[in-house]
C-alpha cells in the first residue's frame, strides 16, 4: 500500500506516516521506483499510533509499549529494557489514569445535566 493510501484510510496525513516511519513506529520497504510500500498490518497500527498520540502519550512511550500491543497475551520478555524505561512506562500509565477519571467525571457531569434538562424540559412543555 502506498503512503497517500495508508494515510487516507488511518485518517492521517503522509507527512505523519513519515513521521512516525522516522520515529521508528512502523516501517516500509522500497520498491523500485523508490517508492514506499506499507503492508496491510500497518495500517491498524498507524490507527494505533494515532490513538495513543491522541491519548497524550509521547511517541517515546509508544515505541516501548508497541511490541506488547502486538500479542499481549503471550509471554514479554524484552531484552535491554532498562529500569528507566520502566519507571517512564509507569509515570505514563498513571498520568492516563489521572485523565481517564477525570474524563469520567466530566462524562458523568454532562450527563447529570442533559437528565435534568430533560426534565425541566417536560415539565416546561406540560405546563404550557
Amino acid at each position: 500500500m502506498r503512503i497517500g493510501d495508508l494515510a487516507a484510510q488511518a485518517g492521517a496525513s503522509p507527512r505523519q506516516v513519515r513521521f512516525y516511519e522516522a520515529k521508528g513506529l512502523i516501517t516500509s520497504i522500497r520498491g523500485p521506483n523508490n517508492y514506499r510500500d506499507y503492508s496491510e498490518a500497518t495500517l491498524g497500527r498507524v490507527q494505533q499510533i494515532r490513538e495513543l498520540l491522541n491519548a497524550g502519550l509521547s511517541t517515546q512511550a509508544i515505541r516501548a509499549i508497541l511490541p506488547c500491543l502486538e500479542s499481549p497475551r503471550d509471554p514479554i520478555v524484552f531484552e535491554g529494557v532498562t529500569p528507566e524505561t520502566v519507571a517512564a512506562l509507569e509515570r505514563e500509565r498513571d498520568r492516563l489514569t489521572e485523565r481517564i477519571d477525570v474524563l469520567a467525571r466530566n462524562r458523568d457531569a454532562i450527563a447529570d445535566y442533559l437528565t435534568e434538562l430533560r426534565g425541566r424540559a417536560t415539565w416546561s412543555a406540560a405546563n404550557r
